[in-house]
């Protein structure tokens, strides 16, 4: 892959994972590692409705702890030079599907395969 594309893709997860960290904070929520914890009021979940916002939060909280350690292990994989590999069968992701999804793991033929059960 050529090294421009790849400092793009680079640039990209890591404004990525910055996003993320600003708006697991943002939910007050902290990031050490790749896990993000969410502080519970002990009197938050006194009612019906507090207890709906709070699945509601942690449902998020776990959407952005998952694309945090996706982003994550890219930008590992960036640094190891296995970046851009498939990891199911070895094979090269192509570029344009990184560009599209920079956190990608599986070649689009690969990715099909698992969608189909």
């Amino acid at each position: 892959m050529e090294e421009q594309l790849m400092k793009a893709l680079r640039d990209q997860l890591e404004e990525e994972r910055a996003s993320i960290e600003q708006q697991l904070a943002d939910l007050g929520a902290t990031v050490t590692g790749d896990v993000g914890e969410l502080p519970v009021d002990d009197g938050f979940a006194d009612s019906a409705a507090a207890t709906a916002e709070r699945a509601e939060m942690l449902s998020l909280l776990e959407q952005l702890r998952s694309s945090y350690r996706d982003v994550s292990d890219a930008l590992r994989r960036m640094d190891q030079g296995t970046y851009g590999k498939c990891e199911r069968c070895g094979g090269d992701i192509a570029p344009e599907r990184l560009q599209a999804l920079p956190a990608a793991r599986l070649c689009v033929r690969c990715k099909q395969k698992l969608a189909r059960g």
